[in-house]
């Protein structure tokens, strides 16, 4: 009888055994299989904007690479909370990918009290696809041609020189910001309900100073409308050779970026963030995404899903920083 309990006893130890290692072998088969059905893609922002552009872009790309069809899907609002608090809901599975950017996941959770997502408890990184610096540009009727002169007279006339931008907490806004206190200036920020109106009033020179991204003010560069004083990121931009960075003009350290990478709910398999994150690496070296990137001042990134997710968190340490020391607030 013993015996026959002892036969019980490893009969229902072995089924256990067998019962708990069948997630796990339908989580490698399903894994193994990725991918068998279309992908999504969530783009946090209305059809036709910048990330909107590049996303479809990658999205073609992608779909080359992996033989499935990949789905853009535009859920914009909450400057990017809505598309995003998304992604972090979809399933983990791999076939919900998304859009990750600034405002969204370094930015929001700083400057609103509630937000539907944790952005390292629900989200994982892919891949940082690309930085796009923004100009410092003044407006044609101010009497300075370069930075220093610009902060003398901001110095010289304090709180009287105004910066624009495309709204509270914006890329515009927050460099403006920095600017202000890495400069130990006063001057006062003029938001805008996007960043085309500023933009206009600065070449109306209605307002003194802007930084704007480099594909937008490339065109009144251009045209002579404004006079670009400046750069923010680590190196000159090919687009504007001429035009020295901040730090090259001594405000040192300084670098500003609207960027935008890939991520994916928290949770989906290991294998194929590595399989998403080497096709992604693979279509940055595409001629097509790289003349894409590059035309409109933007720098091509790449590299891992570790480096990624370190990006995102020096990048909300610093917003951080900056939103407390300047008490921006949503209104």
């Amino acid at each position: 009888m013993k015996k026959m309990s002892r036969l019980f006893q490893f009969a229902v130890s072995g089924l256990l055994a067998v019962l708990s290692l069948a997630p796990i072998q339908a989580q490698a088969q399903a894994t193994d299989n990725w991918p068998n059905k279309g992908l999504t893609l969530i783009v946090p922002y209305a059809p036709g904007g910048f990330s909107d552009t590049r996303m479809r872009l990658l999205a073609r790309k992608l779909s080359d690479k992996l033989g499935q069809p990949v789905v853009v899907e535009n859920k914009g609002g909450a400057g990017g909370v809505i598309g995003t608090s998304m992604i972090a809901k979809a399933a983990p599975d791999g076939y919900t990918l998304g859009s990750g950017n600034l405002a969204p996941l370094a930015v929001n959770p700083s400057l609103m009290p509630k937000m539907p997502y944790n952005v390292a408890r629900d989200l994982a990184p892919v891949i940082l696809i690309e930085n796009s610096p923004l100009v410092l540009s003044v407006a044609n009727n101010m009497p300075v041609k370069t930075l220093d002169e610009l902060i003398a007279l901001a110095k010289k006339e304090p709180g009287k020189l105004t910066f624009g931008s495309s709204g509270v907490g914006g890329a515009h806004h927050l460099s403006g910001e920095m600017f202000r206190d890495s400069a130990k200036i006063d001057i006062t920020h003029v938001p805008y309900k996007g960043g085309s109106p500023a933009a206009t009033d600065l070449m109306a020179g209605h307002l003194n100073m802007m930084f704007e991204m480099g594909y937008a003010a490339l065109p009144s560069i251009q045209g002579g409308r404004v006079r670009p004083i400046a750069v923010t990121s680590a190196e000159r931009l090919t687009i504007l050779p001429d035009v020295p960075t901040m730090s090259e003009l001594g405000i040192k350290g300084f670098e500003s970026y609207n960027w935008q990478g890939i991520i994916v709910p928290a949770g989906t398999p290991a294998p194929i963030i590595a399989k998403l994150n080497q096709a992604f690496n693979e279509i940055l070296k595409d001629p097509d995404v790289a003349t894409a990137i590059s035309s409109v001042g933007s720098q091509a990134v790449g590299g891992t899903p570790e480096a990624f997710g370190n990006f995102i968190a020096s990048e909300t340490a610093k917003w951080t920083k900056v939103i407390k020391s300047a008490d921006i607030k949503l209104n």
